[in-house]
């Protein structure tokens, strides 16, 4: 998904609030000048941090924050599972809690509050809006040997390992995978907080290979490149999966919230409007 004038002041913003350094900011505002089309808010972002490490050392440490907002969701999760066994449709029930746990991004919000996040859950029907592209999920999932889910946030992921459950008892057919970052970047979750929440014991694990908050393809390891590619079905969790994958002739499902401007006004939806898009 190409950078928009608006997205580049919206990145160029987010830095300005984490230093006022004149020289650091200029190196920002030049590299947003002169980005390329090909180039991605999660690429550009990956680019800033390494160079506010190379001049400030390490940036904020989330691992408290991860921590907690898996332990909060970990805390949920037999009252959810019962929730969802007791649905109409478990799977359908399990999704939009799923695309609920979305929510807890620190890098797509400048406040993350735990009450807003309780809240969500207060509706768990799956949008009107949604039922063509579930239905289109489900005929894909019926014919297909491996399913990828791309992860995004801590917390998010118990919420996916759930979803994953319901899957999994719904297409036995298919082989589970799920790919998380491959360092730290903000609250995103990766390898280590796979295995803290379980997520390795419903679906084999993969990393992107660095600190991306996003799928790049071209920067997916050798074993996270073989999966993505023998996978049959993909479901990308987050704006920044779909930031950088939209457009570039993926078959994919995405799911999010849109929870800033620029996806609000494109899919023209009120802020926290939970998506379900696929594209070919």
């Amino acid at each position: 998904m190409r950078i928009s004038d608006s997205c580049a002041a919206c990145l160029y913003d987010k830095q300005c609030r984490r230093t006022d350094d004149p020289a650091y900011l200029a190196r920002v505002r030049e590299l947003l000048d002169n980005r390329s089309e090909d180039d991605t808010s999660p690429y550009m972002i990956f680019i800033f941090n390494k160079l506010y490490e190379e001049r400030f050392g390490a940036g904020a440490d989330y691992s408290e924050v991860k921590r907690s907002y898996n332990d909060l969701v970990l805390g949920m999760e037999e009252r959810l599972r019962q929730e969802i066994d007791g649905a109409e449709d478990p799977l359908a029930k399990a999704f939009v809690m799923a695309r609920i746990g979305n929510y807890i991004d620190f890098g797509a919000m400048n406040h993350v509050d735990t009450e807003t996040f309780l809240a969500l859950f207060r509706d768990t029907e799956m949008r009107e809006e949604d039922r063509a592209t579930y239905a289109s999920f489900l005929r894909e999932c019926a014919g297909a040997r491996n399913f990828l889910i791309l992860c995004d946030n801590c917390g998010e992921i118990v919420l996916d390992k759930l979803f994953l459950e319901k899957l999994g008892e719904r297409f036995p057919q298919m082989k589970l995978h799920a790919m998380v970052r491959g360092a730290a970047v903000l609250n995103d979750a990766t390898a280590e907080d796979a295995r803290y929440v379980g997520l390795d014991e419903v679906a084999g694990v993969v990393t992107n290979g660095g600190a991306v908050a996003g799928t790049i393809y071209d920067m997916l390891p050798e074993d996270a490149r073989r999966v993505f590619d023998e996978a049959d079905v993909i479901l990308a969790k987050g704006q920044g999966n779909y930031e950088a994958m939209a457009g570039r002739g993926y078959h994919a499902f995405y799911a999010f919230l849109c929870k800033c401007d620029l996806f609000t006004s494109r899919f023209d939806v009120p802020r926290l409007t939970g998506m379900f898009v696929e594209e070919r």
